[in-house]
């Protein structure tokens, strides 16, 4: 059956916005993509991302029916950018937090308990460091700059017409894709904004092939390995909307976290620490919202998981455009 073509605009060239553009245009729809700042990614949380295609980690404190979507975002996301890194990631645990590893065990699936000794074949570096490990084979990972930029340039080979430095409500198009973030929050009014806070630091003393996952009873530690040495160390969750500089507090607790990872840390060069707000809505799990008989969709709500729900959020809406069964992630609201 053929697709009936639609004109679409999509505000927001965040991820969400970004997997809209390029499934509606493939799917051969007009659309148009409009970004308030000037510079592609100038002020959009995404680029802050760690970019952890983690979906079994994610499960431990997901609500359960994210855990097949997120399943789809992965298989999405390799059979799209050719530079996924399917390494897999670790979680990992000091000695005197070791339960922490036996409760994350037990609430996670997809995984295997690795000694030392195996750690260390898998993660050179933390040789002798920590007696064990959980090892996540299926996982991946890719740095936030290279994806979205990937993405930004498939959109632009499929046809969309992108415009930076504007505002736009969307008039004239058939269906308009909302993908603002917090910026919706007037039209949404239960989403709320979560402060998130990285550093990214570069050493090459330290040489990681894949994300880890540090416990801690407060604080749980990502840090996931760039390109040449750089690493991003995140994250925190606040609830806030402030988006001022990074605190003394959290800058201590990140790198702190670094460095009882692997003392090198100590050396490391500080390239940036900064701090985004995620939008949220109250269980976390995001959404597309369809409004008005379906010329304007809402979709948001990523919080911590807008990479992995991204092209599984952007296929729900093409979906509902077609006609087709709609996903429980789209809700129809007459407001």
């Amino acid at each position: 059956m053929s697709v009936q073509t639609r004109s679409i605009t999509i505000l927001g060239a965040g991820i969400l916005g970004l997997w809209q553009a390029v499934t509606l245009a493939r799917a051969g729809h007009r659309v148009r993509l409009v970004e308030a700042s000037a510079e592609p990614f100038a002020d959009c949380a995404s680029i802050l991302a760690g970019v952890m295609l983690a979906p079994e980690r994610e499960a431990e404190t997901a609500p359960a029916m994210l855990r097949k979507y997120s399943l789809e975002g992965v298989a999405a996301w390799r059979d799209f950018y050719p530079n996924v890194r399917a390494n897999g990631s670790l979680v990992i645990a000091a000695a005197r937090d070791l339960d922490e590893l036996d409760r994350f065990s037990a609430r996670t699936e997809g995984h295997r308990r690795v000694s030392g000794a195996e750690l260390a074949q898998l993660e050179p570096d933390l040789a002798g460091r920590f007696g064990a490990a959980l090892f996540f084979a299926e996982e991946a990972h890719a740095p936030a700059p290279a994806a979205m930029a990937f993405l930004l340039s498939a959109a632009q080979e499929a046809g969309v017409e992108i415009v930076f430095g504007e505002t736009s409500s969307g008039d004239g198009a058939d269906i308009v894709v909302d993908c603002r973030g917090i910026a919706a929050r007037d039209d949404l009014p239960t989403l709320r904004g979560v402060r998130g806070e990285r550093a990214l630091i570069r050493t090459r003393e330290v040489s990681l092939n894949r994300p880890l996952q540090l416990l801690h009873p407060r604080l749980p530690l990502y840090i996931v390995p760039w390109d040449d040495g750089v690493y991003m160390v995140g994250a925190t969750v606040i609830e806030s909307e402030e988006r001022g500089p990074v605190s003394v507090r959290s800058a201590l607790e990140l790198l702190g976290g670094a460095y009882a990872v692997h003392p090198a840390f100590a050396e490391a060069e500080i390239l940036d620490l900064c701090a985004g707000v995620r939008p949220a809505f109250p269980d976390n799990v995001p959404r597309a919202v369809v409004r008005e008989g379906g010329r304007r969709i809402y979709v948001n709500g990523a919080y911590r998981h807008g990479f992995l729900l991204g092209p599984v959020l952007a296929r729900t809406v093409a979906d509902y455009i077609e006609g087709k069964p709609a996903s429980e992630l789209l809700v129809e609201d007459s407001g």
